[in-house]
């Protein structure tokens, strides 16, 4: 029983489908119909009428929709109504002629109905009245409504881009997640093909307006003529049949129009609230008393007036007194209501714990001081949430990946100044920034003093000074190095995001790394990982690589290397330093730059002796040759660096992993290459000995 009643449930699902998509071309089709095949008048009454409630429908929906995109529908309801009243106009017209003769509802009970009754069998007032509904038609609502999708469309393209700026800075603030950014851009994009349209739609109700004014004209000239010439009537009968005919028929199509045409004002005027059209009038009209009081004032004045209808203008002026009375009654309420209820409530009972309670940490956080929450806060156009995502652009264009979003919280905790950085929750970076003050930093060639708080640049530890906009100039012509508090943030941030690289490089960013690749190289992903190495080897590689400043954007090479060499070893440091002389190129490229002589630092032969002998022992240093190693290397790199060359040391391969592990301890900014990384084509020539003179 439970398989059958499930069968028939979605039988019945599949069904519902089923004349859903195929309720548009049936539509479509029958009034196609209707403009090729004779239809009776009782199809012609059915039809009208049916004509009149769908308007009906369509205005009450657009009057309880709080948001133009809540009836999203519209242009095409627009388009098919019309196409709808054209196909009708049509068929009557083809009633009209071929049995207008007989008189009476020969063309139906709907159109004999507003023929006579609603103009009282007038042929002239009924030609005015439709005259009149036709200029409201295509006058006055058509052309508003039109003016106003026009407008509401263009301003929304041009609103656009801003809007796509600020769903891009809530998402990289963390203030939204990817499906909120998602759902967000559609609404904008939706919104705009919306007005966009409703700006086209509108041209077709103004169309129909002319047409119904050509089909007027062409019912009464043919009517007129076949009545005279086809069935012998006089011209008095067949214009006063034929006329009053083509006049009902007229308003049949064109009351519904001013309908539909009222509901199209009524969707693109509106304003976007939590309320519909009639609650925003009623809320808003009808909200203030003494609004209410002067307007009664007024109608009682007019009311004494001699020779004015007093009765209905002091009717009006005790109406809208006593709506005044009653609104101010329920202000004096609610004011009483909120004095009762002012009385501090009884403490709450605490809920318990659950796992909503939990807060996951952060990969990438930064915490700011209240005077730095202008510089993030997208109202007060805080300028470091884009400059914050042009850092993680930059950084995985160099890098190799794409780092996580920086989650930004203020912290009142901190100093008013100060920003924190963290990574997983713990801190890596502190500092203080002024927003509105420039930082001028020393880069060692200088030519004056600034008077300013005096600093260290928080990035690269060099010495800097807080000073005021009135000495930018001075600062520049000196030779600092002037910078605003965001471009220091951002930069502070990029120095750190680059030291913690490897840090940042979990799975799911190695997954994606092989996903990416995998749209191209999709064999030798899958003959890599999971065939030679898993998942967590190849992690432990990229972060080596990154450990040493390597990039990894250049996953093919790595991968390929990883397949030639992985079958036969599984040590991920020794596949490490394969992988690094697969990259020695680049490697090199990254500190020479289209030089061909390398000018390097090396060891002393006898030192590098010592360490080959340390290390075919068991590997670990001395404390004293650690010491005396350490100390030379640093003094080296100073004589180094201080020539203009890179921080860069030439080393044997099998001494580079123990020499790079032991002196980037302290000396965090030195380079150990490896002389198997150097490529054929250039020269290396070793400028500076490490324990030599």
């Amino acid at each position: 029983m439970k398989s059958l009643s499930h069968i028939i449930g979605r039988r019945d699902w599949m069904g519902d489908v089923r004349m859903k998509l195929l309720a548009g071309p049936i539509l479509i089709l029958m009034i196609l119909a209707m403009m090729i095949l004779p239809l009776p008048p009782f199809a012609l009454d059915m039809l009208f009428t049916f004509n009149i409630a769908l308007a009906i429908m369509v205005l009450l929906v657009s009057m309880f929709t709080q948001k133009p995109l809540d009836f999203a529908a519209f242009p095409a309801v627009l388009l098919f109504t019309t196409l709808l009243r054209l196909s009708l106009n049509v068929a009557s017209t083809r009633v009209i002629l071929m049995e207008g003769h007989q008189g009476g509802d020969s063309a139906g009970k709907v159109i004999e109905a507003f023929g006579t009754f609603l103009v009282g069998g007038n042929f002239a007032v009924g030609l005015v009245v439709f005259l009149i509904l036709v200029i409201i038609n295509f006058m006055v609502i058509t052309k508003g409504a039109g003016r106003i999708a026009e407008v509401g469309a263009r301003f929304m393209l041009d609103a656009m881009p801003g809007k796509q700026m600020a769903i891009d800075a809530d998402l990289n603030a963390g203030l939204i997640g990817e499906e909120d950014a998602r759902k967000r851009r559609a609404e904008v994009a939706q919104e705009a093909d919306f007005y966009g349209s409703m700006d086209g739609a509108s041209k077709f109700v103004r169309g129909d307006a002319m047409a119904g004014l050509v089909i007027m004209v062409v019912n009464i000239i043919g009517g007129l003529l076949i009545g005279m010439l086809q069935h012998g009537m006089g011209f008095g009968d067949a214009a006063k049949t034929y006329t009053l005919m083509t006049i009902g028929d007229g308003l049949v199509a064109q009351i519904p129009a001013l309908v539909i045409s009222t509901a199209a004002g009524v969707t693109v005027s509106r304003v976007n609230t939590e309320e519909d059209v009639g609650q925003q009038m009623i809320s808003q009209l009808f909200v203030n008393p003494q609004v209410l009081i002067l307007a009664a004032v007024v109608m009682g004045l007019l009311g004494m007036v001699p020779g004015m209808p007093n009765m209905v203008f002091l009717l009006f002026t005790g109406l809208l007194a006593g709506l005044a009375w009653m609104l101010t009654r329920q202000a004096e309420q609610r004011l009483v209501e909120q004095e009762i209820s002012a009385e501090p409530p009884p403490p709450p009972e605490a809920p318990e714990a659950s796992w909503d309670d939990v807060q996951l940490v952060d990969t990438l956080g930064l915490e700011v001081g209240h005077r730095l929450i202008p510089l993030v806060d997208q109202r007060q156009a805080g300028e470091l949430l884009g400059r914050i995502k042009s850092v993680r652009k930059k950084f995985a264009q160099e890098v190799g990946f794409l780092p996580s979003v920086v989650h930004i919280r203020d912290n009142l905790e901190l100093g008013a100044n100060t920003y924190v950085i963290t990574l997983k929750g713990a801190e890596i970076g502190r500092a203080e920034a002024f927003p509105g003050q420039w930082l001028a930093i020393d880069p060692g060639q200088v030519t004056g003093q600034l008077q300013g708080t005096p600093t260290e640049d928080p990035a690269f530890g060099l010495p800097a000074v807080w000073i005021d906009s009135g000495q930018r100039e001075h600062a520049q012509v000196y030779g600092y190095t002037v910078v605003d508090a965001g471009t220091v943030v951002a930069t502070h941030l990029n120095h750190v995001l680059h030291r913690h690289a490897a840090e940042m490089l979990g799975r799911q960013e190695v997954q994606k790394l092989l996903d990416k690749l995998g749209e191209e190289q999709k064999s030798l992903v899958e003959d890599v990982v999971p065939k030679a190495i898993n998942l967590t080897t190849l992690q432990r590689i990229l972060q080596n690589l990154l450990e040493e400043d390597v990039s990894i954007r250049d996953m093919r090479t790595i991968l390929d290397t990883l397949a030639e060499y992985a079958p036969q070893q599984q040590d991920a440091n020794e596949l490490t330093a394969l992988v690094r002389i697969a990259l020695g190129r680049s490697i090199t490229q990254q500190w020479f730059p289209g030089q061909d002589t390398l000018n390097v630092i090396g060891l002393e032969a006898q030192l590098e002796q010592v360490l080959m002998q340390a290390m075919n022992g068991n590997g670990a240093l001395e404390p004293g040759l650690a010491e005396t190693l350490m100390s030379q290397a640093e003094q080296a790199l100073t004589r180094h660096e201080a020539s203009g060359e890179p921080p860069v040391m030439v080393v044997q391969h099998s001494l580079r992993p123990l020499l790079s592990r032991f002196l980037r301890r302290r000396l965090r900014h030195l380079v150990v290459m490896s002389q198997a990384e150097i490529p054929d084509d250039r020269t290396l020539r070793v400028t500076t000995l490490v324990g030599g003179r």
